[in-house]
């Protein structure tokens, strides 16, 4: 079998902390499995951690989940490890501008050929005046739905 590549290592700091924490029970779920996948994987001064079948098998996780936990705490530390990780925030497509042309145009008169002003066709109009690179009829829904507006 070979060597690990992350070995996990606990300073009496941050032993006492996941006991801690394991101990209380008051944490995100996650939090808590983490805390005690790296209990387990310790090897510290009480001797050599649990290999990871043993590990898995006793908290019902994946192989994957333990050595993802072990390589996390070995790349970022014990905080990232424990702290649940947040998607960063999107980025508007269209500003307080942009929806201002959009309503603009939906209260205009739909081209020629149309009797009424669709949301891909919003959607095209506003990719036309060069107010956004690409956007998607789902996004108009939004912003029309947001501003109260009906196309009708």
């Amino acid at each position: 079998m070979p060597a690990k590549v992350f070995v996990v290592k606990l300073t009496d700091v941050e032993r006492a902390l996941l006991q801690e924490t394991v101990s209380t029970g008051v944490a995100p779920a996650s939090k808590l499995l983490h805390a005690r996948i790296l209990l387990k994987a310790d090897q510290g001064e009480e001797g050599p951690g649990w290999p990871d079948a043993r590990i898995c098998e006793a908290l019902e996780v994946s192989r994957a989940t333990v050595e993802r936990v072990r390589k996390q705490y070995g790349v970022a530390g014990l905080d990232a490890t424990l702290a649940r990780r947040r998607p960063p925030p999107r980025q508007r497509k269209v500003d307080g501008e942009g929806e201002a042309h959009l309503i603009a145009t939906a209260c205009s008169a739909p081209p020629a050929g149309h009797k009424r002003w669709t949301l891909r066709l919003l959607a095209g109009k506003l990719v036309e005046l060069e107010q956004v690179d690409t956007i998607s009829h789902e996004t108009v829904r939004q912003i029309l739905k947001k501003t109260c507006s009906s196309r009708g």
